[in-house]
């Protein structure tokens, strides 16, 4: 069982990315949180291509003296999750806490995850109670977590949520692991021997829009289903024989009503036959567009590519942490 001693270090991992309006509540708000755990720590902030302000204002929080704060700047955008695993790249610390950059969910539940993790849990997640989002956000991510449950076997209800703990030893897991499109609660539940879940407090945004579009929405989704299990392609081929077996039953009706109502009903049985076909068409093209999925992330990790790069890393030049990892 793990105790208080073993986390002398935590640091905050949190992606940026056009969050000007908010940076500056963001700072005050969780190293105010941070002073309450009486524990070194930093707050790694990864700038994920921003095209505001936001490099700017991570820049020069992280140059005042005896500054918390540590810069990570991307060259492009990359995204959330990708973003966070370069803050994972950089830091040493024993404990390890992800969050939002938009200030939904307040940085003053950090205490709770660090009194969490002291109990010994690997991996601590959170649910957003009384959430704040449109039904156009809550409704997918429903669907979306029930999902992930019957897949990967772990019951943690929301998967959506950014604010979480994890233990070293699952973020030098997660880092040994390759794959372009990564989703980070789902990889380190697979690495973890104890996790849990606390309910945090949820707000509205206070500045600008959601960054998830749509399209990013349905990509995230597309991502989920592919990166946790090929069950996917099997059920393809579940699929696939029921609607085969359904056609040679349609198939040998056809012949007997041919037999016993004689041509007329034949013809008129045309739109029956366009049915089926419909059918065939229809699962073909699902089956392509899932073996799609799949041979795109092989082409992506056949390919190798970094899944960022850091193009520049600032702190406070006082700054003495010692469970930042050195980068050349």
């Amino acid at each position: 069982m793990h105790n208080k001693t073993d986390i002398s270090n935590v640091a905050i991992v949190i992606p940026v990315y056009n969050e000007e309006e908010s940076l500056p509540e963001l700072i005050r708000r969780t190293d105010s949180a941070c002073r309450l755990i009486d524990r070194d720590y930093d707050i790694i902030l990864v700038d994920d291509g921003s095209h505001d302000r936001s490099a700017q204002l991570i820049q020069e929080a992280s140059d005042q003296p005896d500054s918390h704060i540590v810069g990570v700047l991307l060259n492009r955008n990359y995204g959330q999750h990708a973003a966070i695993m370069a803050g994972f790249e950089i830091v040493d610390a024993d404990l390890v806490i992800t969050l939002d950059a938009d200030l939904q969910n307040p940085p003053e539940e950090i205490p709770r995850l660090v009194a969490k993790a002291d109990e010994g849990y690997d991996v601590i997640g959170t649910v957003r109670k009384r959430r704040k989002d449109s039904l156009f956000r809550t409704l997918p991510s429903k669907i979306i977590n029930g999902g992930v449950r019957r897949a990967t076997g772990v019951q943690m209800s929301d998967y959506g949520c950014m604010l979480r703990a994890y233990r070293r030893h699952v973020i030098d897991a997660m880092l040994q692991c390759h794959e372009r499109s990564t989703f980070i609660p789902i990889l380190a539940n697979s690495f973890a021997r104890k996790t849990t879940e606390i309910d945090v407090d949820h707000a509205e945004r206070e500045f600008g829009d959601s960054k998830y579009s749509v399209m990013k929405l349905i990509n995230l989704m597309f991502d989920l289903i592919t990166c946790m299990t090929t069950t996917p392609l099997r059920l393809l081929s579940i699929v696939g024989s029921l609607i085969a077996g359904a056609g040679f039953f349609f198939a040998f009706l056809l012949i007997i009503l041919r037999l016993v109502q004689g041509p007329v009903w034949a013809g008129d049985g045309v739109f029956t036959l366009f049915a089926v076909l419909f059918i065939f068409v229809g699962a073909q093209f699902i089956g392509m567009g899932l073996l799609g999925e799949y041979i795109g992330r092989m082409y992506n990790d056949v390919r190798a590519r970094p899944r960022y790069f850091i193009q520049k890393i600032v702190r406070s030049g006082s700054s003495t942490s010692p469970f930042l990892k050195e980068k050349e």
